[in-house]
């Protein structure tokens, strides 16, 4: 069975405050530059800025993942890339060193299963201990009818991230992670990929399609010049 890393909620990202602190810039001639780059189309990060302060007064920043990171210091000198770089094996460093142990996929679920089951059975022996026969009937229907609701939800959720990893990602996963939206038609190139390279595509469950296809990170790669284990450092292999 193929192991895979519990899933991150979003891949890292380095602001543009940091980006000009790196290269010796402006803050307002990085941001100059990624506006550029967005208005071209070229980045694939979410072009929505938060307020950093600063000390002073709160500036607007953005936040891009590692790719367009690159792609914005590429007039710079030698040396000030040669800075992002760093950092960036510095960020990566420290995520190696907090990632958690891999598990198997049937582990991750069963985990969550196992914690619903305890957690419900809690709730009943304390409300048997407390509450009438009546009283326990009554509670324990409620309880157990919210408790399904979550622990579903809980395995949907679980199962929807196992569509996102380093080896493989879903095209919804895909659209999240670089704010980009694909055509209904832009997963036949990916098939079309895998079949001449004789590669499989994951099945994994969602919550809105019943079951959807996890495509390879070679064929994101090839076809789209997507690296998942760019966009989803944190998400670990299948």
């Amino acid at each position: 069975m193929n192991n895979i890393m519990t899933p991150a909620v979003a891949p890292r990202t380095m602001s543009s405050r940091e980006i000009a602190d790196l290269v010796a810039a402006r803050h307002n001639d990085v941001v100059c530059t990624i506006e550029r780059l967005f208005n071209k189309g070229l980045l694939r990060s979410s072009r929505n800025t938060r307020r950093e302060n600063t000390g002073g007064r709160p500036i607007d920043v953005y936040d891009l993942i590692q790719r367009d990171t690159h792609l914005v210091v590429a007039g710079y000198s030698d040396e000030h890339r040669a800075r992002v770089v760093d950092r960036w094996q510095e960020l990566e460093a420290k995520q190696t060193t907090n990632t958690p142990a891999a598990l198997s996929r049937m582990d991750i679920l069963k985990l969550a299963m196992e914690s619903e089951e305890a957690r419900l059975k809690a709730e009943a022996e304390r409300d048997q201990a407390v509450a009438t026969k009546a009283e326990i009937g009554s509670r324990r229907e409620a309880t157990a009818m919210a408790t399904a609701s979550a622990a579903m939800r809980q395995v949907n959720r679980l199962t929807e991230q196992l569509g996102r990893n380093m080896r493989h990602a879903t095209i919804i996963a895909v659209e999240k992670a670089v704010g980009r939206k694909f055509g209904k038609q832009d997963w036949r190139p990916l098939r079309d990929f895998c079949k001449a390279k004789g590669l499989e595509a994951e099945k994994v469950t969602d919550a809105r399609y019943g079951e959807v296809k996890a495509w390879p990170a070679e064929a994101w790669s090839e076809v789209y010049g997507i690296d998942l284990g760019t966009i989803f450092p944190n998400a670990g292999l299948q």
